[in-house]
């Protein structure tokens, strides 16, 4: 796992521009602890930051290969799973390697087969390749996003990079949002290829582009589509077994210590006991991690999210499983630090953050870090498998909205904004136009009926839009602290299988996730097989709002701080004179994005244009 940057450039010689270059690499750091490199040539420069994972020894980048049509150079981030059996068949076509780990053999595949070499790789990955024959520089992503890639399109060529803080750190590249940038942080659908900064895109999932001479172009080599489902609900449940089983002994393989996070859900514990399984076969034990707060779990309240605390089923795992078990047990006043806010906001670039959320992950990312290089975590599972509550109820399935959306609390990022910024946004128009962009995608299968129709199209956005905010969290946050973080959920090969199975099947015992609950009963705690779905923790502790508040009272003495041609004065003003202990969970949420930009903007200084 690693920090990749560089460019393409057409109009000037390089080599003089290796400063550049290794700022831009720099900001990559914390991606990449183990390593830095660089490479250059006339009109391309590839910089790279590296995590060892495997090959330890033999993996430096940017790495090249001299061909025939001239040399290959490669900056590469993520891991390919079945990279041994690539490596077999290269060699078996007259390839010859000098190293042991899956960078080389993605190097030799595209020598191989170009670009083409996307549809042969499974993993999580993104990758740039400058082709010094063709001069060109090709981009791709994995299937389902895991691994970020962004780029900017400059005068005579592209700038690229694994966060757009490398790109930020290139002297032509201006800190500048404009209305598109900050509708999608108020509206939160997901847009593909967004990115909060004016003129830069993502390179999207399951995508190739290709820039030259003439220009970039894009190319879709996987997407999300109706697939076939004939198998029987019990023929079902083995294939999901078999499909998850497999997908979690690929991801298994490291040279570097490796964990599971452990929060007591199904999906996670799923995870931990077919990966207990598989390590036992090899006489090994597994790590797990889970994180709480102190005295929350004797204090527990239910909230819209939570029916449950998280550590009692987290026991009953520990002791069917009996892993090498870290409970990673957090105080509030660690979580209202400031300074931990600031870090996770340079973590994503951006204030489009969960609050306290992504504080307490920061920490637990940081502490799991001492202990392991690599562990495995349950995203996808909630999307693929329909683990929502919006699954589950017919006023989100009618909405002709993000159903996301309908389920308010935390959804909602549009208070504490003045109401003049809104009214220029137009969060409403622009959400229904995304809506109404990413249904059109949704194709229509043979013989389907309007009702499963409207489940499958819930399905996709899920699986294409509300998935993208959960993994780029993820990647940012375990990358600020040099956490590989691995996702079996995103096996494409089980997407594939669980997204062609019609809502009966997924749903057959009036559950929610009945395919993943009964495909890994066999390995799952009772009391974990008849929980109910519970968001990940949010601190409940009165003393974290009462710190927020005591933050936002001080902000206001800021009299002509930037943030405040964003935020509303006197909304605030309202907030921070209310009982902290009595304070809506909602109003908590809402401090927190107030605050979040506060600091972005101390941290960024953009220039914000709203018109």
């Amino acid at each position: 796992m690693c920090g990749i940057v560089g460019w393409a450039t057409y109009g000037s010689d390089q080599h003089h521009n290796r400063s550049v270059l290794e700022a831009m690499t720099s900001t990559m750091a914390c991606r990449g602890p183990d390593d830095s490199g660089a490479w250059m040539a006339r009109h391309a420069a590839l910089g790279h930051r590296r995590l060892a994972v495997l090959d330890p020894a033999g993996g430096r980048q940017p790495m090249t290969l001299d061909t025939q049509r001239g040399t290959l150079a490669l900056t590469f981030s993520g891991e390919v799973y079945n990279f041994r059996e690539l490596r077999s068949q290269l060699i078996s076509l007259g390839h010859r390697f000098r190293t042991n780990g899956d960078t080389e053999v993605v190097l030799h595949g595209y020598a191989q087969w170009g670009e083409r070499v996307a549809e042969h790789l499974d993993g999580m990955f993104a990758f740039a390749v400058w082709d010094e024959g063709e001069q060109t520089l090709v981009m791709i992503r994995d299937r389902l996003g895991v691994k970020p890639l962004y780029y900017q399109s400059t005068p005579n060529g592209v700038l690229f990079g694994s966060e757009p803080k490398a790109l930020l750190a290139h002297p032509s590249v201006a800190l500048l949002v404009d209305s598109d940038g900050l509708r999608e942080i108020f509206a939160f659908t997901h847009a593909p290829n967004w990115t909060l900064w004016k003129g830069m895109r993502q390179v999207a999932p399951g995508t190739v582009v290709t820039v030259g001479r003439a220009g970039v172009r894009e190319r879709v080599y996987w997407r999300l589509g109706p697939m076939a489902h004939d198998d029987d609900r019990h023929k079902s449940i083995d294939r999901v077994r078999d499909l998850l089983d497999g997908a979690i002994r690929r991801q298994l393989v490291s040279d570097v210590p490796l964990g599971v996070l452990l929060s007591g859900g199904l999906d996670s514990s799923a995870i931990t006991g077919l990966a207990a399984e598989a390590l036992a076969e090899q006489g090994e034990k597994l790590r797990t991690f889970s994180v709480g707060f102190t005295g929350q779990e004797e204090q527990f309240e239910p909230d819209d999210l939570r029916a449950s605390s998280d550590g009692p089923f987290v026991r009953d795992v520990v002791r069917q499983v009996r892993p090498e078990h870290h409970d990673i047990v957090l105080d509030s006043s660690e979580l209202s630090d400031p300074g931990l806010r600031r870090h996770v906001i340079t973590a994503r670039d951006s204030p489009a953050g969960l609050g306290d959320m992504d504080l307490s992950l920061y920490l637990l990312f940081k502490a799991v870090r001492a202990h392991s290089t690599v562990v495995l975590s349950g995203e996808a599972a909630d999307e693929l498998f329909g683990g929502y509550r919006w699954f589950h109820r017919p006023e989100a399935l009618q909405a002709q909205t993000f159903p996301w959306l309908v389920q308010r609390g935390v959804m909602d990022r549009t208070r504490g904004i003045r109401a003049d910024v809104l009214k220029a946004l137009d969060v409403a128009a622009y959400s229904a136009d995304q809506y109404a962009a990413a249904t059109a995608k949704v194709e229509r299968a043979d013989g389907v009926g309007n009702e499963e129709h409207a489940m499958r199209v819930m399905f996709h956005l899920n699986m294409t839009r509300h998935i993208r905010m959960l993994l780029d969290r993820k990647d940012r946050i375990s990358m600020a602290v040099g956490l590989e973080v691995r996702v079996p959920f995103c096996d494409h090969r089980l997407v594939e299988y669980v997204h062609g199975a019609p809502w009966a099947v997924k749903s057959f015992d009036g559950r929610e996730k009945s395919l993943l609950r009964h495909a890994s009963a066999h390995v799952i705690p009772a009391s974990v097989a008849g929980r109910t779905k519970a968001h990940y923790p949010s601190v409940q502790d009165a003393s974290y709002a009462r710190a927020l508040q005591k933050q936002a009272a001080e902000l206001l003495l800021e009299r002509h701080h930037p943030v405040f041609d964003l935020a509303d004065r006197e909304w605030l003003q309202r907030a921070t004179s209310l009982d902290p202990d009595v304070i809506p969970v909602q109003l908590r949420h809402d401090l927190d994005r107030i605050l979040d930009l506060y600091h972005w903007f101390d941290l960024y200084s953009p220039r914000v244009v709203v018109d």
